[in-house]
């Protein structure tokens, strides 16, 4: 038969022509891996992958109570690996399950990817079903209730109550909207809200009491949301939202994991795991909103291309907003600055609490600066290959962000003291300047926005 290699620190991939009928043969040809280990079955023409979870605390953080499947094995399906099993369950943290060789390998080779990799494996996985789904025009995907006499009536309230809150919100972005047909408008004022309520959990009012336990229930929720199950008004607008638009769940429980980062996590070592919670807590409403805005039926860009745009977007937003808020973040004990690179301009976490602008600050800013910028530039790419009518509230979203970042640079980089904003009328003249730009894509882009995107 074969033998399981007990320890999670040892990999073996083994080619299907293997096997291998001793301990010692086994562990001579292994490979050092944190997470897992697999072994050729020769009876079955399977690969068994044994996954220990005991042994590191993030791998502790991925497992769900027990008799769940860990956490684990939802991201391996995030980038299209086959995970569904059965998983045999051997003591409380170890699994193993057979499956194609291509399949474990898959798995084991995760742990080795950059995050930025990881996360394009999602934007390759979001593009392709948005190829290979039509668009569903009935309703039938809801719940029962959604369907009856007076539904119709029902989703319009809902639908209202979302523009309602985008409105309150986000103004210049629901002015934006108004552009979009009604269908499209609807749809992303719902997206909005729930990822608004999602942020609320952690960022809101009540974020002192939000548990991961809460944060599980509403996953939850978001699951039978996507199953026709709405809990409330808001949620069936989403329920709608996503039975008629090719709207994947993968980013929605993407963004539910951003808000785990924020109840543990306060401190990133480097920019490859900054990325990750950039993509997890806004990057993610590209890949939401990409479906519904719809691409150009004369685009001669590839879906995966778009998908990518509106990742980047997402990515300087978010690089935007901690650059904006590093003073409100630290009063918080909340550092969102690459560690790493902090240190490469010789400060330290004592310089960011003592919240003074030095020429080492200044410095830093500036390359922090011309990230951001290198993202936005490459979002800006991918606008143009939107639907017409969904440009508008894109490019001004994009365009303010932008001036964000100017504002920072007019304030000599103190974001500590002073919160850079856009004021009302930059904000007026920002719409008519979308608008003509998401029209009439061949005009050059405006003086007042060539320094927001100068690399």
């Amino acid at each position: 038969m074969f033998r399981i290699l007990q320890t999670a620190l040892v990999c073996v991939v083994c080619p299907p022509d293997s096997c291998f009928t001793n301990s010692e043969r086994l562990s001579a040809s292994c490979t050092e891996f944190r997470q897992g280990s697999c072994l050729y079955e020769p009876d079955t023409g399977y690969t068994r992958l044994c996954v220990n979870l005991r042994r590191t605390g993030r791998s502790r953080r991925l497992l769900k109570p027990t008799g769940s499947k860990p956490r684990f094995f939802k991201e391996m399906a995030t980038v299209g690996v086959d995970t569904s099993g059965p998983w045999t369950e051997n003591g409380c943290t170890t699994f193993s399950c057979l499956m194609t060789d291509e399949s474990a390998s898959s798995i084991l080779s995760l742990e080795h990817l950059s995050s930025e990799q990881k996360v394009y494996n999602v934007v390759l996985k979001q593009a392709s079903i948005v190829d290979r789904r039509p668009r569903v025009n009935s309703m039938m995907d809801v719940s029962p209730a959604m369907v009856s006499a007076n539904g119709a009536d029902l989703l319009t309230e809902a639908y209202n109550r979302c523009g309602e809150i985008c409105a309150e919100y986000a103004k210049t972005f629901y002015i934006g909207t108004q552009l979009m047909t009604p269908e499209r408008r609807r749809a992303i004022w719902a997206i909005y809200v729930w990822c608004r309520r999602t942020d609320e959990l952690v960022d809101g009012p009540n974020a002192s009491h939000i548990t991961p336990a809460a944060l599980d229930r509403w996953e939850q929720r978001l699951e039978d949301v996507f199953k026709g199950k709405p809990y409330d008004m808001l949620d069936s607008a989403l329920a709608h939202t996503v039975s008629r638009f090719p709207v994947d769940i993968q980013p929605f429980r993407d963004m539910i994991e951003g808000m785990r980062l924020d109840l543990v996590k306060s401190r990133y070592e480097n920019f490859d795991e900054l990325y990750l919670y950039c993509y997890y807590v806004a990057g993610t409403v590209g890949l939401m909103s990409v479906p519904v805005m719809g691409i150009a039926p004369d685009s001669k860009a590839t879906t995966e291309r778009v998908y990518s745009a509106a990742l980047a977007l997402g990515i300087a937003n978010q690089l935007t907003n901690i650059l904006r808020d590093v003073g409100e973040d630290a009063h918080r004990g909340r550092i969102y600055l690459p560690q790493d690179e902090l240190a490469q301009f010789n400060l330290s976490e004592d310089d960011i609490f003592a919240g003074k602008v030095t020429d080492k600050w200044r410095a830093f800013m500036k390359s922090q600066i011309k990230r951001a910028r290198m993202f936005f530039a490459e979002a800006e790419k991918g606008v143009m290959e939107l639907e017409k009518d969904s440009r508008w509230p894109v490019f001004t979203a994009l365009r303010l962000y932008c001036q964000i970042l100017d504002a920072i640079e007019s304030n000599d980089y103190n974001n500590f003291t002073k919160r850079a904003h856009v004021g009302k009328w930059q904000k007026l003249m920002s719409i008519p300047s979308s608008f003509t730009l998401a029209l009439m894509p061949s005009l050059p882009i405006p003086r007042m926005f060539s320094r927001s995107l100068q690399l």
